[in-house]
């Protein structure tokens, strides 16, 4: 997984489950313990949005804090996912698998019993921290356990397809906890699935071992760079731009991430090394992901909250409107991934990009009164089509011609980039959002919640005329990121052809 990876120097260990690939037990249960674990690790990213209306209410959470409920476990995720796949190589992806499941399912433990915001945020981000040290390692661990032919295939098959539902099921399962139990239960749920997973792990196949050494100097500033650049954006729009602390999480996220890239062009075994970033093909393949991930997540976000508080939605049926999302994107990157063989990346991601932020600009007509069948339901379905059309291309871009033991290091630099992309979009749309409701009506999420309380009519509508308009201007500004990419992509991407690449870890369409 790691780009540093050399010769074996480590023997696999002697308690391995049943010696080398193709003679393990229990093939069946390794399986279900790799999958479950990809399942809970992706369809966290959007099993939370669906409650995120139950949270603010029961905690209090402004609307400023809401999106770090959010955000916090995306940069975690992303900030760290480099890290997690490089502690593999040296200590072993097995156990570092069963580290982090075990902190991941720790951490779900805290943010179910979270009594206020800060604790939920920290457990959240102790989450990100469990997903970034197990996500790497479960591939890698699918070739040590599972011998190469239809055994490993299959499981390849079943790890991707966890990847690519894992988002519906999310929303499904998220609206039906909320609903039925309680929002915490979308933290609870993961706590027997860590538990069965754990328990499971003595199926698996210990990796070899890879000398070198963590980059720990390039972890804490280019994560503390990316924490203090989103902070400094939140806070921004809600005390203004040229607030001292504001400035001061600039100044720092500059300082930091210029140490970050310095550090990265001079140590030994850097964490994301800028030899793969040469290729302009590569490059645009992890530019347009970061846009990409920009305007989808906060896509989910600002949909739940349009519909749950503006339409009256309950928390199952947002999780079953959401559907039409997740039939488009699979339909399209089905398609995609028959094309990319034939046209060039370009045609087709660039076309898709074009229908998708044609989506956005569709969803920012929106009113308070528009309907499902009308309005949203088509949305989400062009919305969908478009960005599944970008995944597959964007995928093979990203490790088209890198060398074999380097596929790993730049599948997860993706998937950084759409995590990173994600958490950066949604604080500055959620920042554009919140201001210009707030502009409407002072307090706007505040007032609507006291208007429902008191059964004041008026309030509650000028509060979600507020609302809406914050959210419409918020579609606007997903779209506009969206055509960014396609901008990327046209100017960056001129590949003719990409041949499917081996080793490509699925992206978290989600």
């Amino acid at each position: 997984m790691s780009a540093d990876s050399t010769a074996v120097t480590t023997p696999p260990p002697a308690d391995t489950a049943g010696g080398p690939p193709g003679t393990g037990r229990h093939l069946g249960l390794a399986l279900f313990v790799i999958a479950a674990a990809q399942l809970m690790v992706v369809l966290d990213g959007t099993i939370t949005n669906i409650a995120l209306p139950s949270i603010q209410t029961a905690l209090e959470v402004s609307d400023a804090n809401l999106a770090w409920i959010v955000n916090s476990y995306a940069l975690a995720f992303g900030g760290l996912l480099l890290l997690g796949g490089r502690a593999g190589d040296l200590f072993g992806r097995r156990r570092m698998f069963q580290v982090g499941i075990a902190v991941f399912t720790l951490a779900s433990l805290l943010g179910g019993l979270a009594p206020n915001e800060g604790l939920l945020i920290g457990a959240r981000i102790l989450q990100g921290v469990g997903a970034a040290v197990a996500a790497p390692s479960a591939l890698s661990l699918i070739a040590t356990t599972f011998p190469e032919g239809k055994p490993r295939n299959k499981a390849m098959g079943v790890y991707a397809a966890m990847a690519g539902i894992g988002a519906t099921v999310g929303l499904l399962l998220g609206g039906v906890l909320t609903d039925v139990l309680d929002w915490r239960w979308v933290f609870f749920v993961n706590i027997p699935i860590g538990l069965a997973v754990l328990a499971g792990t003595r199926t698996l196949v210990e990796a070899e071992r890879h000398p070198g050494r963590l980059d720990l100097p390039g972890t804490i500033t280019g994560t503390g760079g990316l924490i203090a650049l989103v902070y400094g954006i939140t806070r921004g729009g809600e005390h203004g731009w040229t607030d001292s602390l504001t400035l001061s999480c600039f100044t720092v996220a500059a300082v930091l991430l210029t140490a970050f890239l310095l550090i990265q062009s001079r140590t030994a075994h850097p964490m994301m090394p800028l030899r793969l970033f040469k290729d302009r093909n590569r490059s645009g393949s992890f530019a347009t992901m970061l846009f990409i991930g920009a305007g989808m997540m906060a896509t989910f976000y600002f949909l739940t909250l349009y519909m749950q508080l503006i339409l009256g939605y309950s928390a199952v049926k947002t999780g079953f409107a959401n559907l039409p999302f997740s039939l488009g994107m699979g339909v399209a990157a089905a398609l995609s991934a028959k094309l990319v063989t034939r046209l060039a990346p370009r045609v087709i991601a660039g076309p898709g990009l074009l229908v998708a932020a044609g989506g956005m600009f569709w969803f920012a007509t929106l009113t308070p009164d528009s309907s499902y069948a009308g309005h949203l339901m088509p949305a989400m379905f062009v919305t969908a089509l478009g960005l599944g059309m970008g995944f597959v291309p964007m995928t093979l871009g990203a490790v088209s011609g890198v060398d074999h033991q380097e596929t790993g290091i730049a599948s997860a630099l993706l998937n950084t980039a759409q995590q990173i992309g994600g958490a950066l979009g949604l604080a500055v749309l959620a920042t554009i959002s919140t201001s210009a409701a707030n502009d409407r009506l002072p307090e706007a999420a505040t007032s609507f919640y006291r208007g429902v309380a008191t059964k004041d009519h008026g309030l509650v509508t000028e509060a979600a005329d507020a609302l809406t308009h914050g959210y419409t201007l918020a579609f606007v500004g997903a779209g506009v990121m969206f055509l960014a990419g396609l901008a990327v992509t046209a100017l960056a991407i001129n590949a003719r052809k990409q041949e499917t690449a081996e080793g490509a870890a699925p992206v978290h369409m989600g």
